[in-house]
């Protein structure tokens, strides 16, 4: 098995989608994910903040990254996150849409897992291009038949 017959996976391949982060959406995935932090959920408190709004919880973007990964390889093989680095340059405040990308950088084969290793770097970006996270992840893909 070697990377250029992986079909399910091509290095330099980049895919994402586009969120938005209203002042509901942050409120109703904060509270799901048990985070009760006022920034989250309390108008006043948030507007009071150097933040001025009510900002996204990490977990939040990161659950929607990582869970964007699962969803695009899942299409045409098995994927398994093993790891995943983020880094929170810029809270995202309620109204904003973020373009989440990933790109494939490295593919390599791991027989032992009967698979490939996929490496990728991966943002967050308003669009006036700020970026809001950076990520790296690592990913096992097997072939579907191969789960």
């Amino acid at each position: 098995m070697t990377a250029a017959t992986l079909a399910c996976a091509t290095v330099g391949e980049t895919f994402g989608q586009r969120v938005t982060f209203d002042a509901k959406s942050i409120r109703d995935f904060a509270a799901a994910s048990g985070d009760f932090n006022p920034l989250h959920h309390d108008e006043d408190v948030a507007r009071a903040s150097a933040f001025g709004a009510l900002i996204a919880s990490g977990t939040h973007v990161s659950a929607l990254m990582m869970g964007l990964t699962a969803t695009h390889y899942s299409r045409r093989c098995a994927p398994l996150g093993l790891e995943f680095t983020l880094r929170f340059v810029r809270a995202v405040r309620a109204g904003t849409t973020l373009d989440l990308r990933w790109t494939l950088i490295g593919l390599t084969p791991k027989p032992s897992l009967r698979g490939h290793l996929a490496k990728l770097n991966g943002s967050a970006s308003d669009d006036a291009g700020v970026v809001h996270v950076q990520s790296d992840a690592l990913l096992l893909l097997r072939p579907l038949e191969a789960t």
